[in-house]
């Protein structure tokens, strides 16, 4: 059983925590929480709650909430740490995790070059075999690794080119907006398509990112030129062995991202959650071996479960695709066609 700890409880440290919890070969340590508020009470029901530093223990004790000890504490009491802190912030921990001689993963804020190698169940799980520090990368390069790999395995790929339609801020961030306003990127390519040949070696994309007001989910608008003269129900049987890709119909009323977050809490999963890639089947057509589809990505779960192989690939508790159904598995993954 690995201990796992979970530095920083938001959108991604408590969804980590809850499949750690899922799993019989890892366990929660527990949770580094910087304010006692009403995310850090209801963790406390279920995990040890461990904060920063020490000055920060009257603060909790104030507000009715158990302090197990500080980051150090954690450190000491577990075998892997998930950093889920900040954007900039997971970087810097790592000195304090090679302090205490014990593995990390970072998530894709960080830069690819703070770790050895960065991650995606599908595409790179055997890079990580043994490694002390990972990276895996973010919902987005996450969700393109997750429909380009099955095609890139199969067929020659020329070049790929993804607009990329990003929410503004997740739902419970009453901060950011969303604003009145479509915002896009002037970096080209985004910084997407760079980290993408960090878990997909050779392949040649270019993308484009706009932040649109709101907070449901990414869109992606893929073009992938092909070698190989290739159909669309060759792609559909490709994608449909990959459990987390799920392949829908905008007839069956899913027109939007406000339809597809409702199937998610019809598929009464944790918190609502949509592991999957969700490709509009519909949207899939090939023109002179160009192929063209539309995905969506619900930012705040999708990056989940490979965490949660990572841990795996890292402590080489099981070989990729075992690891991949036992996630799956644990955490109803199910894809195919909907």
């Amino acid at each position: 059983m690995i201990g796992v700890g979970i530095n920083g409880y938001g959108t991604i440290g408590r969804r980590v925590a809850h499949a750690v919890s899922a799993q019989d070969d890892m366990f929660v340590t527990g949770i580094v929480k910087n304010s006692p508020d009403y995310v850090a009470k209801e963790a406390s029901k279920y995990f040890n709650v461990y904060v920063p530093s020490e000055d920060k223990i009257p603060e909790f004790e104030e507000n009715g909430i158990r302090v197990k000890g500080t980051l150090d504490d954690l450190c000491s009491d577990s075998d892997i740490i998930v950093d889920g802190t900040p954007e900039g912030m997971g970087e810097r921990n790592i000195k304090k995790y090679q302090e205490y001689n014990i593995k990390a993963i970072l998530e894709g804020g960080e830069k690819a070059s703070a770790v050895e190698t960065s991650f995606n169940a599908y595409s790179s799980f055997d890079d990580a075999l043994n490694k002390n520090y990972v990276r895996v990368v973010s919902c987005n390069t996450t969700a393109l690794a997750r429909s380009l790999y099955p095609i890139h395995s199969s067929y020659k790929i020329k070049n790929v080119n993804a607009v990329i339609l990003r929410r503004a801020t997740d739902p419970n961030d009453s901060k950011k907006g969303p604003i009145n306003a479509m915002e896009p990127s002037m970096q080209y390519p985004s910084h997407h398509a760079p980290d993408l040949q960090t878990v997909i070696k050779g392949i040649n994309i270019l993308t484009t990112a706009v932040k649109i007001p709101t907070t449901l989910m990414h869109i992606h608008v893929v073009d992938v030129d092909l070698e190989d003269n290739v159909t669309e129900d060759d792609i559909i049987d490709i994608w449909k062995n990959y459990g987390r890709l799920l392949l829908l119909n905008s007839s069956d009323g899913l027109k939007s991202t406000a339809q597809i977050m409702d199937l998610a809490r019809e598929l009464s999963r944790n918190r609502s959650d949509l592991y999957e890639i969700a490709i509009w089947r519909d949207s899939i057509k090939i023109n002179n071996n160009k192929l063209h589809y539309i995905q969506a990505v619900h930012q705040e779960s999708d990056v989940i479960p490979e965490n949660v192989d990572a841990i795996r690939a890292m402590f080489n508790l099981l070989g990729k695709d075992e690891s991949i159904r036992k996630t799956d598995s644990s955490l109803k993954i199910k894809g195919g066609i909907f």
